[in-house]
């Protein structure tokens, strides 16, 4: 590599570090469902007949649950699902979590909050394949691989629902397959546009579309307010400093 090429790298990382940011963040949302208000063991270890938000509505107050047909929490630690309980080998789901059916019957779980100014926000979360041994269960076919989709709706009255009206992004992710009566995790993270709502208000609508039954746990979400490099960004622009430190020891030299 000549003087010329290694002077051009130095230029393109540099453009690279100052025009090309991500956004740094401030969380809105931190939720690990270990502190439902009146968790009912419905058998089976699955509590079918209190809605989520009635279990985690408010928590903290202005997130707001709605959901179509049947949001289940899910105890992990118990002892009846299966006739033995679940298995969490790594640990990440703590007590509970909640889970939902794909195409047995379509449930929706809709979360209802205000993003404020903010043009970007994230969303994190542990998603897994597992099932039902109660209420019509087993649901998930053996190797069966769970899909989530994460469509974003402006909300602006603020309305405690599922989403309608304009949408602002849409994202989809996958799990992995495990067998039935075992947690999987699988960590996601979604970066979507909020731009373009109207009050700050949003709905975040959460689809099972595929895999039968699966189980979503440990939601974080934050909204992004600043410009921040982004890690291959910020790689390169260490190439540039490297690159730049050898140019000038190279010009010491000849």
């Amino acid at each position: 590599m000549n003087s010329k090429q290694a002077s051009l790298i130095v230029g393109l990382s540099m453009t690279m570090f100052i025009t090309s940011p991500v956004h740094a963040a401030v969380t809105l949302y931190d939720q690990n469902f270990e502190h439902p208000a009146a968790f009912v063991n419905d058998g089976g270890d699955v509590n079918i007949f209190n809605p989520v938000n009635e279990l985690y509505g408010d928590q903290p107050v202005g997130f707001s649950f709605a959901q179509t047909n049947t949001v289940e929490t899910l105890l992990i630690t118990g002892n009846q699902a299966f006739g033995h309980g679940y298995s969490d080998p790594s640990g990440k789901g703590g007590n509970y979590a909640l889970g939902m059916l794909s195409t047995e019957q379509n449930d929706w779980l809709g979360l209802s909050f205000n993003v404020g100014s903010n043009p970007f926000m994230n969303v994190r979360m542990d998603i897994s394949s597992i099932d039902l041994s109660v209420f019509g269960g087993p649901f998930v076919t053996p190797g069966a691989v769970p899909t989530f989709e994460f469509t974003l709706y402006d909300n602006p009255n603020g309305v405690n629902g599922l989403g309608s009206g304009k949408i602002l992004d849409v994202a989809q992710v996958s799990g992995i397959a495990s067998p039935r009566d075992v947690f999987s995790w699988t960590e996601v993270s979604l970066p979507l546009s909020t731009m373009g709502n109207t009050n700050g208000n949003v709905t975040l609508r959460i689809d099972l579309l595929e895999g039968g039954y699966a189980a979503m746990d440990n939601f974080h979400i934050t909204a992004d307010v600043s410009p921040i490099p982004e890690p291959e960004t910020y790689a390169m622009f260490v190439v540039g400093l490297g690159l730049m430190s050898f140019l000038a020891r190279h010009r010491k030299t000849t």
